[in-house]
This record gives C-alpha cells, sequence and structure tokens, in this order.
C-alpha cells in the first residue's frame, strides 16, 4: 500500500474524505510518477517545432553567406593594400605582351623592367581595371590571398609546364656546334 502524505492522514483523522478517496488519489499519482513518459506533443507544438528549426537553418545560412562575404571583402581590401604599397612605378616605350584569359594585353616598361618580368623577378597582377608589376614577395602575399589576380608570372608558369619527359626525350639527340637558326 502507498504511503500517504502527511496531509492525506490529517484530512482522515479530521473525517473530510474517507479512505478509499485516500487510495483512488494515491494510486493516480503513482500512475502519473510510473507514467510512460511526457506527453506526445501535439500537431501544433510539431509545427511550430519544425517551423522554429527551419528558421534557424535559414539563419544560419544567411549568416554564413554573410560571413564569407565579408571574408571575400576582407581578401580583396588586403590585395589593394598589398599592391599599393608594393607596385613597381612603370616606365618606358617598350609594349610588354600578355595574356589575360583570351584577350591580349600589354604594358608599357623600359628594358630593365622588361628584363626582370622575363626573369620572374617581376609579376603582372590584375588591380582595379589596369595591371601592375610586383615584386616576387609582394606577389607571392597576393597569391595566398587569391591566385586568379596574377596574370604573368613566368616562374609559376615554368615550374609548372611539365616539359620535363620531352627534356628527357630530345637529350639523347645531339644537337651540332655549327647549327645556326
Amino acid at each position: 500500500m502507498p504511503t500517504r502524505n502527511p496531509l492525506q492522514e490529517q484530512l482522515l483523522k479530521a473525517g473530510l474524505v474517507k479512505k478509499n478517496q485516500v487510495a483512488q488519489v494515491a494510486r493516480e499519482q503513482a500512475k502519473k510518477h510510473q507514467g510512460k513518459g511526457p506527453a506526445a506533443p501535439t500537431a501544433e507544438q510539431l509545427d511550430v517545432q519544425r517551423l522554429q528549426a527551419e528558421k534557424a537553418e535559414r539563419d544560419r545560412a544567411i549568416a554564413a553567406e554573410r560571413n564569407a562575404q565579408a571574408r571575400a571583402n576582407e581578401l580583396r581590401a588586403q590585395i589593394h593594400q598589398i599592391v599599393e604599397a608594393h607596385k613597381v612605378k612603370r616606365a618606358g616605350e617598350i609594349a610588354y605582351r600578355f595574356t589575360d584569359g583570351d584577350k591580349i594585353k600589354d604594358v608599357l616598361v623600359n628594358e630593365p623592367l622588361r628584363a626582370q618580368l622575363a626573369a620572374g623577378t617581376l609579376v603582372i597582377v590584375r588591380h582595379g581595371d589596369g595591371y601592375e608589376l610586383l615584386p616576387r614577395p609582394a606577389a607571392d602575399k597576393v597569391a595566398e590571398r587569391d591566385a586568379s589576380m596574377i596574370v604573368l608570372d613566368h616562374r609559376r608558369s615554368d615550374a609548372g609546364s611539365g616539359n620535363d619527359a620531352d627534356d628527357e626525350y630530345y637529350k639523347q639527340f645531339e644537337v651540332p656546334d655549327d647549327l645556326i637558326w
């Protein structure tokens, strides 16, 4: 028999309730405590929970998009700063031609700048609507942030050309010393 609480005992002694009423209440309380867990949520509660989850997911997606956009803007600003701080002053009358995508572009340089471009110590980067010359260390910083800004880099294009197999093949042929091109 379940134990009664002090209030039930007092009510019994005072004669306000009968013994079977106290037993009935005790059984109902025991059923509640044994219960089968929390009551199943209603359809409205499920709809509210689903809508909250969808809203939270949308909010997370919007926040992630905003963060990505902010990061991209930050990288663009860093690249702009690097280019402005390290660009090489161009002077000269020699048109140095290069390709940007499927278009042929050119910048005017002098002979020392042309030699540095050919050697790979200077790099051409996209800057606004035009192009700038950057020394190798600054160009490496730009490439870390956005490699698509690098338009012409002779050192990198030579490294990835894959001519090693061709070079090995042609070593077997002897080139005459008196050959004039």
